[in-house]
C-alpha cells in the first residue's frame, strides 16, 4: 500500500512505543484498567495480519500473523514501504480508490494481489483505516489483511461449476424439470418450456407437468412419497392430425441441505424431484414401421380366416334352409303314417336327403376355421385406429381420399382384445373407403375423431359417400346382410362382425341417422368391460 506504489523508508520505531503512542492518540484520558502492554499483546497475537504505517505507507509495526502471511520477518519490513508486498499488477484504480477513501478519513476494504517473500502470489483481503487523534488529524494508518486465496479459489470453483451446470441445463436437448414435493415448479430448462409450447394446448409449463402427472401415475407418486426413482418410463402424446410423439422419462429425488441458520447444528434436508424427458419418436416410428409390416401380414392372415369363416357360415346358412324344409316334410309324412309304396319311397328318399343334409352341415361346421383366441388387456384405441389407417393408406391415396384424424390427446385405455378391435376398425374403414370409391363421388373425405364421454371411449368415423338409406339402417348389423352395390341394389359389406366385436366389449355401435353428409358410424366402448 502506497500513495504512488513507491517506497519511502522511515525511521524504525519500537513496536511498544508505537502502540503506546497510538493509544495516547486515541484517548487522551487513557484506560486505567488496560495497560499499554495489554493492547500490544492483543494486537501482537491477533490471527489477522496487522501493520501500522505512517502517512506515507512506511511500515512502523507488524504483528506475528503479518510475518506468517507474507514470509517477511519484522526486521525485514520495519521502515520499508507497504509496496514491498505489491505484485504491481493490481489495477491503478484500486489504489486510487484506497487513497481517496483515506483522504476522506474513511476506511477502505478491498482485494490486492500481493507477493510473498518467496515469490508466491496471494490475494490479500485488506482493510485500511485511518487512525485519527483528538484534533481530528490522521496520524497513522492501520492495515489488516488475510490470505483469501483459497477462499477465492473455492468461490470461483463454485461459480465455475454453477456456470457449467447452468450451461448444461440450458443447452442440453433433454427437457428438464425440477419440482418440490408439493409439485411447485422450481426450474424448467428452455427445452422443457419449448416442449410445453409445442405439445400442450395451454402452452404452459404447468400444463405439461399436469400431463406428466397423469401419464406417470404411480411412478411419480412413489417418487414423491418414497423417493424411489424410475428410468425408461415411456409416455405418448397425440398431436391431433400429426404423428404422435414418444418420450422416455427419467425421474430421481434430489436431497438439498436447508439453508436457514437454525439448521446449522441440526441438519435438515429438503427434497426436490428431477424429471427428464428424451424424445424417442424417431426410434418408435421405425419400430412402428416394422410393427405395421407385421400387422399387415397378421391382418392378411386374419382376413383369410375371417373370409373362410364367412364363406362356411354362408354355406351353412344357405344349406340350413333346404335341410329345414326337408325335415319339415319328413315330419309331415311321419305324422300321416304313410301307406302305400309310393309314400314309403318318398319318405325314405326325404329321410336320406335329410341325413345327407345334416351330415353336410356337420362337416361344414367341423371344417370352419377356429376363431383366433385372445385375452383382454389395456388397449389404446388411438393407436389401434392409427394402425388401421396406416394399413389402408395406400388404398386411400390411390382413390384420392383425404383423412382428417382428430384423436383425443389424453384418451384412457380400454380393456379389450387388441386384434379383434383392430379388425373391427379396419372393417369400418374399408366400408367407408368402398362407399367413396364410386366415380360419381367427387368429394372424398374421411373424418375420424375419438372422445371420452361418461366413462366410455367414443369413436366417430364419417365418410362423404352416398350414405345408407333410412329403411336399411336397422338391417346393416344383421348377419349376412350386405350394403355393397350389387344386382339386388344393396351396397357395402355389412357390419355384423363389427356388432359382434363391440358386443364382446360390452359396447355399442350404430349408424348416426341424423348425419346427412354421408355415413357416420359411432362406436362406444366402456373403459372397463366385462369378460
Amino acid at each position: 500500500m502506497s500513495k504512488n506504489d513507491c517506497t519511502q523508508p522511515a525511521d524504525t520505531t519500537n513496536p511498544l512505543q508505537v502502540a503506546a503512542k497510538i493509544n495516547e492518540s486515541i484517548s487522551s484520558g487513557g484506560n486505567d484498567l488496560l495497560s499499554n502492554e495489554v493492547f500490544f499483546q492483543t494486537v501482537e497475537h491477533c490471527p489477522v495480519a496487522i501493520s501500522i504505517t505512517d502517512l506515507k505507507a512506511n511500515i512502523l509495526y507488524v504483528n506475528k500473523a503479518f510475518t506468517q502471511v507474507t514470509g517477511y520477518s519484522e526486521a525485514e519490513v520495519i521502515g520499508e514501504n507497504e509496496s514491498l508486498l505489491s505484485n504491481h499488477t493490481t489495477p491503478r484504480l484500486v489504489y486510487q480508490a484506497l487513497w481517496g477513501r483515506l483522504a476522506q478519513q474513511k476506511p477502505w476494504s478491498g482485494m490486492l494481489l500481493n507477493r510473498r517473500k518467496n515469490g508466491d502470489l496471494y490475494l490479500a483481503e485488506l482493510t485500511v483505516s485511518p487512525v485519527i487523534n483528538e484534533n481530528k488529524e490522521t496520524v497513522f494508518y492501520l492495515g489488516m489483511h488475510r490470505d483469501s486465496t483459497e477462499l477465492h479459489e473455492l468461490e470461483q470453483r463454485v461459480i465455475n461449476q454453477g456456470s457449467m451446470i447452468e450451461t448444461v441445463v440450458n443447452d442440453v436437448p433433454s427437457a428438464l424439470l425440477v419440482i418440490d414435493d408439493d409439485g411447485n415448479i422450481e426450474l424448467a430448462n428452455p427445452s422443457f418450456k419449448a416442449l410445453a409450447q409445442e405439445i400442450t394446448k395451454e402452452k404452459s409449463v404447468q400444463s405439461l407437468l399436469a400431463l406428466l402427472e397423469q401419464q406417470l401415475g404411480n411412478h411419480l407418486h412413489l417418487l414423491k412419497s418414497e423417493h424411489r426413482g424410475f428410468d425408461g418410463k415411456e409416455i405418448t402424446v397425440d398431436l391431433g392430425g400429426q404423428s404422435p410423439r414418444w418420450y422416455s422419462c427419467f425421474g430421481t429425488s434430489i436431497e438439498v441441505a436447508c439453508e436457514k441458520a437454525d439448521s446449522f447444528f441440526q441438519k435438515e434436508e429438503k427434497h426436490y424431484i428431477l424429471l427428464m424427458l428424451n424424445d424417442i419418436s424417431y426410434f418408435r416410428k421405425r419400430q412402428q414401421e416394422m410393427h405395421l409390416n407385421s400387422l399387415k401380414a397378421l391382418m392378411a392372415e386374419e382376413d383369410l380366416v375371417q373370409g373362410m369363416r364367412e364363406t362356411v357360415n354362408g354355406a351353412i346358412h344357405q344349406l340350413q334352409g333346404p335341410v329345414n324344409m326337408i325335415a319339415a316334410a319328413v315330419n309331415v309324412l311321419q305324422r300321416r303314417k304313410a301307406t302305400g309304396d309310393k309314400d314309403v319311397m318318398v319318405l325314405s328318399a326325404l329321410e336320406d336327403a335329410l341325413n345327407s343334409g345334416r351330415e353336410a352341415l356337420d362337416n361344414l361346421q367341423e371344417s370352419m376355421p377356429s376363431p383366433i383366441l385372445e385375452t383382454k388387456q389395456p388397449v389404446n384405441i388411438n393407436q389401434i385406429i392409427r394402425e388401421a389407417i396406416s394399413i389402408s393408406t395406400e388404398k386411400m391415396l390411390a382413390l384420392g381420399i383425404v383423412v382428417s384424424w382428430k384423436p383425443l390427446a389424453q384418451l384412457p385405455s380400454v380393456i379389450g382384445r387388441e386384434r379383434r378391435l383392430r379388425s373391427m376398425f379396419k372393417q369400418i374403414l374399408d366400408n367407408a373407403i368402398d362407399a367413396m370409391s364410386d366415380r360419381s363421388i367427387r368429394q372424398r373425405e374421411l373424418f375420424i375423431e375419438t372422445k371420452y364421454e361418461k366413462d366410455r371411449v367414443v369413436c366417430e368415423i364419417s365418410d362423404t359417400g352416398p350414405g345408407i338409406p333410412q329403411e336399411l339402417l336397422v338391417k346393416v348389423f344383421q348377419p349376412f346382410f350386405s350394403t355393397k352395390i350389387n344386382s339386388s341394389g344393396c351396397r357395402g359389406m355389412g357390419l355384423s362382425m363389427v356388432q359382434e366385436i363391440v358386443s364382446d366389449h360390452s359396447g355399442n355401435a350404430y349408424v348416426d341417422a341424423d348425419y346427412r353428409e354421408g355415413c357416420r358410424v359411432v362406436v362406444q366402448i366402456p373403459v372397463s368391460s366385462a369378460g
